[in-house]
């Protein structure tokens, strides 16, 4: 079986090559070293969406090719992913695909980066404002805005302050999963992984 995730991540190649690092370290400390899937950072979702469309064409039965990009806005039912694409992108669902193959990040990879305050601590050391962070419950029910101005707000007075793409995936790469298993939308991608990737 061949296992493939298309990301949303990495507007330049630099980018993208972090994006795939950040992803990879990610998933091997979520348990997936050995098993990994073929990662692939495609920029923006228009190009993830259209990517996985692609790859499906000729996928083999058995093959697990998904998409993991950010929700956007809140998701009403985590389970039926391709209803909430198709009402906020006006994506349809490919043919014969399921909802486990679209794989969200709810609402946006800042909710995961802000959900993990030890790596956050670590990251920036002494001079983050931890109480300009959002308190975690109902995390990922926020617009995708309030982690992201959370996270400028908390970190601007650090030397590697949060900015989207090259310090994201930085950041990235060092969460710790079991800070995040709170978060339904999260420990759903892991369930869907575990039974997957085999």
């Amino acid at each position: 079986m061949r296992a493939h995730l298309y990301i949303e991540g990495g507007e330049s190649k630099e980018d993208q090559i972090r994006c795939r690092e950040g992803f990879r370290k990610f998933l091997e400390k979520s348990g997936f070293k050995g098993r990994m899937p073929r990662l692939s950072a495609c920029g923006g979702r228009g190009a993830a969406f259209d990517d996985l469309k692609t790859a499906r064409a000729d996928k083999k039965a058995e093959d697990f090719i998904a998409l993991l990009v950010d929700s956007e806005d809140p998701v009403v039912d985590i389970e039926k992913t391709w209803v909430h694409l198709n009402g906020r992108d006006n994506r349809e669902k490919p043919v014969n695909a399921q909802d486990d193959q679209a794989l969200l990040m709810t609402t946006c990879v800042e909710t995961w980066i802000a959900a993990d305050r030890p790596a956050l601590r670590k990251h920036c050391g002494h001079r983050l404002k931890e109480n300009a962070l959002l308190p975690l419950a109902n995390f990922e029910n926020r617009n995708r805005h309030d982690p992201q101005e959370s996270l400028i707000k908390a970190t601007r007075d650090c030397s590697n302050a949060y900015a989207k793409g090259k310090r994201s995936f930085v950041v990235f790469a060092t969460l710790n999963p079991s800070e995040l298993n709170s978060l339904p939308g999260f420990a759903r991608i892991i369930r869907i992984l575990k039974g997957k990737l085999q």
